[in-house]
């Protein structure tokens, strides 16, 4: 990597790597963190011009030791008023971000909307920023390898740089490290790194943090990823032809809402990729048969990843083509129905709790007892006693919120364009107060709840030239127990 220095106004920044394997835009990154110069008003003289984010290193001739002249203005520091009222602006970075009401945007590194918009979409999970904050630096769990803590080091700072600034963050250093532990993220074409898929980014991300955040890397109170994003699933396998039936138990991170010609909203398909067929060897029929899998949930998460299946690999033009049917989503998902029996029965008190909790805000009467064990006491007065004491150690063992089923949208991950490594994707994320910001890059916008429920898809966005609900991430509503 060549060695230069960059004269700017009465400054000279020596000693400055250029990564010629990453695109200007990267070192336009670097000068910004020195300068306070943001990229696009960076004009810096090469062979042939001014140098350009997607330009070719290789034609630039720029060698080691080489001195590049730059112009362009800093962001002004605006100071306080000594008098007269404090305007977002005078206040310190850290109190503009609190008066501001969401996080910075995040500097596009080239072809990087796949990831900026990830990091968006969970960076809104304030339980896992918690788990973050408590994940040492120098302290690896058992069997976890260096590229793992590396990344998981990188996103806890990457949210650390979100949270503290108003402006664009540039992520560098989270983006490097993926690259490391995911090559896959690092192809090339052409020498400019190439877009990836967005639900590809989320799900290493998501497995490699849940190798990292456990109880041997972070403080008790913080809550493991496979309760904050896991979900059990409790299969029944069944072969038509043989007979053969069997029962399967796996971990996974989303449910798949698969996308047909009978799917019109999330429920139907989110019921259709929970009842899948599959071939396998038959022991009874001594050959390949096709299976039947149902699938219900068995363990809910606090926060329920849901992800269309809108891409399919189309063999024609080598690529991943885009089902662009309308499919609507609910801003309150409602996954009772996909539950196991056994799963229902836990649930039914807390949301009988959430019920009566939603009646009184309207005046209205409880319906009936929100918990499950008084039902059961026996009718003689000694068993009574006893069933009463039961019940007092059941409550005090459970926790004082309990899940219920129901989920409230907080984050949208959106593609638009025609293929999953091509087109832009952007993070659609749910504030504190309600509002709703769209993070595109480093471009944050205020958006209304109707914007959220127009990113569907349909008839008006056939030529895939609009956003499209590619993730959806819901969290629970929680019923509180009675103290």
């Amino acid at each position: 990597m060549p060695t230069v220095s960059v004269k700017w106004q009465k400054e000279l920044f020596p000693g400055i790597e250029i990564d010629t394997s990453q695109p200007p835009i990267v070192f336009k990154t670097q000068l910004y963190t020195l300068t306070g110069v943001p990229p696009e008003r960076q004009k810096i003289m090469v062979k042939g011009g001014i140098l350009k984010d997607d330009a070719d290193w290789s034609t630039l001739g720029v060698k080691d030791g080489q001195k590049l002249m730059m112009i362009g203005t800093a962001d002004e520091i605006v100071k306080a008023p000594e008098k007269g009222p404090v305007f977002v602006e005078d206040l310190p970075e850290e109190e503009q971000v609190i008066a501001l009401g969401h996080s910075a945007g995040l500097y596009n590194l080239g072809n990087t909307c796949y990831m900026n918009s990830t990091l968006q979409c969970l960076h809104s999970v304030p339980e896992l920023k918690s788990a973050l904050l408590s994940y040492s630096d120098t302290v690896r769990g058992n069997g976890i390898d260096q590229a793992s803590h590396n990344l998981t080091v990188a996103t806890r700072n990457t949210f650390g740089d979100l949270d503290q600034s108003v402006r664009p963050v540039a992520p560098l250093q989270f983006l490097q490290t993926l690259r490391k532990k995911y090559p896959q993220f690092a192809q090339q074409h052409n020498n400019v790194y190439m877009q990836q898929d967005a639900e590809e980014c989320w799900t290493q991300l998501v497995y490699t943090l849940s190798q990292t955040l456990t109880s041997d890397s972070s403080e008790s109170a913080a809550l493991p990823m496979k309760q904050l994003f896991g979900i059990d699933l409790v299969s029944r396998v069944h072969c038509a032809e043989s007979g053969e039936e069997s029962m399967e138990t796996e971990s996974v991170y989303s449910l798949k809402c698969h996308i047909s010609q009978d799917v019109n909203h999330l429920h139907e398909g989110i019921k259709h990729g929970l009842k899948t067929e599959l071939e396998k060897a038959s022991p009874t029929l001594g050959r390949t048969a096709v299976y039947t899998r149902e699938s219900r949930i068995n363990e809910l998460p606090r926060y329920l990843t849901v992800q269309f299946v809108r891409f399919f690999w189309k063999r024609e033009s080598n690529q991943k083509a885009k089902i662009l049917r309308k499919v609507d989503y609910p801003l309150e998902l409602d996954v009772y129905e996909f539950c196991s029996d056994e799963l229902k029965q836990k649930l039914q008190a807390p949301r009988q709790m959430l019920r009566d909790a939603e009646n009184a805000k309207f005046g209205l009467k409880a319906q009936g007892k929100a918990s499950g064990f008084k039902e059961n006491e026996g009718s003689s007065s000694s068993a009574g006693e006893s069933s009463s004491m039961d019940i007092d150690k059941a409550e005090s063992s459970l926790p004082k919120k309990q899940l219920t089923g129901v989920y409230d949208l907080v984050a949208v991950l959106t593609h638009k364009g025609r293929s999953a490594d091509s087109g832009h994707y952007v993070g659609w994320v749910k504030q504190d107060d309600g509002k709703w910001i769209e993070f595109d890059d480093d471009n944050p916008n205020i958006r209304k709840e109707e914007d959220i429920l127009k990113l569907s898809g349909g008839v008006f966005v056939y030529t895939g030239d609009w956003h499209m609900a590619y993730i959806c991430l819901y969290k629970a509503r929680m019923a509180e127990l009675k103290s």
